[in-house]
């Protein structure tokens, strides 16, 4: 008995101290190759280790024990991480972007600059996370508002289950689009390309942790941060709850658009979408682009969606 008791009151401490603690550590670690100059060895570092310590959590103290089931979807699930996030995200954004910056006048893809250079490091990185938001901000809205956008958007939100492996689960176009729309806006201000890595670090590490399958608690912090907390709410087939809580990584923009969403009930287990969405990677890939009468004859040749 005063085991089990000990193990509860670990799981306790751990769940409200995990979030934060984790995303702390990752940011350290990052901040650290940045002032040695290895800013990609770490940040790939720090990565690979939240990627590790999710896997054995959701293990440990999951937040829904049926999410653990398999859904047949990791191989597609990887699939898309790396043809969209691998290699839109950390090729394009983190490391051919970056190059840009050696031959951008004072590390800034424009002529001129609005940007703060004068206030310390820490406080311009937080706010070119919050100019970036508004730029994903409207990226995601969009893409669950305007028809066009929410076929690609909707095999992200095909997924059964929320776990750290379908973070990155994004078709290639609707992350291409996500880029654009965060980086107009630090593009705009002059911003130094120093920005736009620590904004791809921030979005990266929590991305990862807003997915993850982890029994978890926030309190004031989901004000603040795209928790899973939030993002639970997010991936409801119920679209009062489902298109709600489009802020990336911050909900300044949810705040003040008024589509924040946690209500003091849990989140639904049943996730997913209403419409169908073909199970293999390729098929997920093509499914955008085809009409109404193509996407009828190639629902029969696919057969069983996710």
């Amino acid at each position: 008995m005063s085991q089990s008791r000990n193990s509860l009151s670990v799981r306790s401490v751990a769940a409200w101290l995990a979030w934060p603690g984790l995303f702390c550590l990752c940011m350290a670690v990052t901040a650290y190759g940045f002032l040695i100059g290895h800013s990609h060895l770490f940040f790939n570092a720090a990565y690979a280790g939240l990627i590790v310590t999710l896997f054995f959590l959701e293990r440990w103290m999951p937040h829904e024990e049926k999410w653990r089931e398999s859904d047949g979807q990791l191989p597609v699930d990887i699939a898309h991480t790396l043809s969209s996030k691998g290699t839109v995200q950390m090729l394009l954004l983190v490391n051919g972007m970056i190059g840009l910056a050696d031959v951008a006048e004072g590390g800034s893809l424009t002529a001129y600059s609005f940007w703060p250079l004068g206030l310390p490091l820490a406080v311009q990185v937080v706010l070119a996370v919050v100019v970036s938001e508004f730029g994903l901000y409207w990226a995601h809205r969009l893409a669950h508002e305007w028809k066009w956008m929410w076929r690609f958007h909707a095999i992200h939100h095909s997924v059964r289950k929320l776990w750290f492996a379908n973070t990155g689960r994004f078709h290639i176009v609707d992350s291409l689009i996500s880029i654009v729309f965060g980086l107009v806006p630090l593009i705009l201000l002059g911003a130094p390309m120093e920005m736009v890595k620590w904004v791809a670090c921030v979005t990266a590490f929590i991305g990862m942790l807003t997915h993850c399958n982890v029994d978890l608690r926030f309190g004031w912090l989901s004000w603040v941060f795209n928790t899973p907390e939030l993002h639970r709410w997010h991936h409801s087939k119920d679209l009062r709850e489902g298109n709600k809580n489009y802020g990336e990584n911050i909900m300044i923009w949810d705040v003040l658009f008024r589509t924040y969403f946690n209500e003091a009930r849990r989140p639904p287990v049943d996730i997913g979408i209403q419409e169908y969405m073909p199970r293999r990677f390729y098929q997920q890939l093509l499914w955008p682009f085809l009409g109404k009468a193509r996407r009828a004859r190639a629902r029969e040749r696919f057969g069983a969606g996710v």
